[in-house]
């Protein structure tokens, strides 16, 4: 088993999630509010992780693809309802940042709208918070080792919530829960963020065609957990435009994007737009990925089978402008290595579209 202790605990190892209950019983959890989403308990594993306990911890898997406060406020009430004392979130980032908006609340009054980052929240969170312990069951997000949480307010404001309190007081990574199952650039001086960055980008690189073509390979799903906990962990430099974008495109009305396909979407065109002010940095994605990082990020959604373009995803044309406009006000933007305005942000959407 591997521990690794940077930001926050992590345990990484094939099959430890079978260990949870012992986990939980380390951070003094006796009863901890189970929060997952709906797809995972269709699939069985809700029911596999809440049978891993002498008594089965309370659930919540109702947790949006894009979580919400309303969803937020759902899972507040049931923890209190069942006096929980912590907060156990297994699944992808959607779940993961919800339990974060929870644990948040427990001990700070609503509404959310108090904490985003944009507006001065991460000065209003305060310490302590119920213990959380976060199992990822895909390879994407690296949310389990994240200081922020994302999440649709009531106002329709898809924003983050960043502070080192929401991290995680123990990430589990399991890659056998993903069997069948781009922080580099900006301008923060964080050479160790860099550093962990290359190394999930190789690994990614290396990994996710046979993971996708091969969903049971263990080598390269444990390469694939390991490529996303290290984006997270590089997410310290900030996220810059692609997120900055990604996030109002995910809160559009009647729309449940999904983040990471947005995010795969833009970043071809993010990355032409970026060149010019990163330097030496896209010589050194360029030896990683074996080309131009716009050509071979393009390449791979294409392999992957990816939508071509926002078109495909649904997004309509004259929703362009707003989008841009929100993304000014997006606590990402101010990561980007370029400054963008919003004609800059239009040109990027339209390019992508």
């Amino acid at each position: 088993m591997a521990t690794i202790s940077y930001l926050t605990r992590i345990e990484f190892e094939a099959g430890l999630a079978a260990k949870l209950p012992d986990f939980c019983g380390e951070l003094g959890m006796t009863r901890p509010l189970l929060v997952t989403d709906a797809g995972l308990t269709a699939l069985g594993v809700t029911a596999h992780f809440a049978g891993l306990f002498e008594a089965a911890p309370p659930v919540f898997d109702a947790t949006p693809a894009n979580p919400t406060e309303v969803a937020v406020m759902q899972a507040l009430a049931l923890y209190r309802r069942e006096n929980c004392d912590g907060i156990l979130a297994v699944g992808g980032g959607s779940s993961i940042d919800l339990a974060k908006g929870v644990r948040l609340l427990t001990v700070h009054p609503p509404p959310l709208k108090y904490y985003v980052a944009i507006d001065g929240g991460m000065a209003r969170i305060k310490g302590p918070l119920p213990p959380m312990i976060a199992v990822p069951t895909t390879a994407g997000t690296g949310s389990e080792v994240g200081r922020g949480a994302v999440l649709i307010l009531q106002d329709g404001r898809k924003l983050g919530i960043v502070s080192p309190l929401l991290l995680p007081s123990l990430a589990i990574c399991d890659p056998e829960l993903t069997y069948g199952l781009p922080t580099f650039m900006a301008p923060a001086v964080n050479p160790p963020a860099e550093a962990i960055a290359l190394d999930g980008l190789a690994r990614g690189q290396g990994a996710i065609r046979t993971a996708v073509a091969e969903g049971s390979n263990a080598e390269a799903r444990w390469s694939m957990m390991m490529a996303a906990m290290e984006g997270a962990m590089a997410f310290q430099k900030g996220l810059g435009a692609v997120h900055a974008l990604s996030h109002p495109l995910g809160a559009l009305p009647g729309q449940p994007l999904h983040h990471g396909t947005l995010n795969a979407v833009l970043l071809p065109a993010v990355l032409r737009f970026n060149r010019e002010a990163i330097g030496q940095k896209w010589a050194r994605l360029e030896a990683i990925l074996g080309g131009a990082p716009d050509a071979q990020i393009a390449e791979l959604n294409q392999d992957l089978g990816l939508p071509a373009g926002l078109s495909a995803m649904g997004v309509k044309e004259a929703r362009l402008p707003e989008i841009a406009d929100a993304a000014l006000h997006d606590h990402c933007h101010a990561t980007n290595p370029r400054r963008a305005s919003a004609a800059d942000y239009l040109a990027i959407l339209r390019e992508a579209f």
